[in-house]
């Protein structure tokens, strides 16, 4: 088993930056591809981010490439999400998630998730 642990949501105003963390406890953690996953309100969860296990490769959704950055340290068995330049569309519950396998848009293979932390931009 591998628990989740996001933290680093909160509250920004357009144009401004945040760094969301998620710890992973009980497993490797690199032997885990990560990703990042949002859902907005009525919306569907969609995927942000993605990062091999060495972090030699990362994976973005068009709506966020070059201004997020996901990264991972794995000494520290933590896995990150820079968000910069922030707007109103960005609003969402984010979800960090674990692969055994490969580091992909897909949901289906993630098996681990966290319960998710609130990040609210406004305009």
């Amino acid at each position: 088993q591998v628990q989740l642990v996001e933290s680093g949501g909160g509250l920004v105003q357009a144009g401004g930056s945040l760094r969301l963390s998620c710890a992973a406890s009980g497993r490797t953690f690199s032997s885990l591809a990560m990703g990042w996953f949002r859902q907005a309100p009525g919306k569907k969860r969609e995927f942000v981010a993605s990062i091999v296990q060495s972090g030699a490769a990362a994976y973005y959704a068009d709506s966020v490439k070059g201004r997020f950055t996901i990264s991972r340290d794995n000494a520290k068995n933590t896995c990150y999400l820079q968000m910069n330049s922030l707007k109103p569309e960005d609003t969402a519950v984010y979800y960090c998630a674990a692969s055994i396998t490969i580091a992909t848009f897909r949901e289906d293979v993630y098996i681990y998730w966290g319960q998710g932390t609130q990040v609210t931009v406004s305009s």
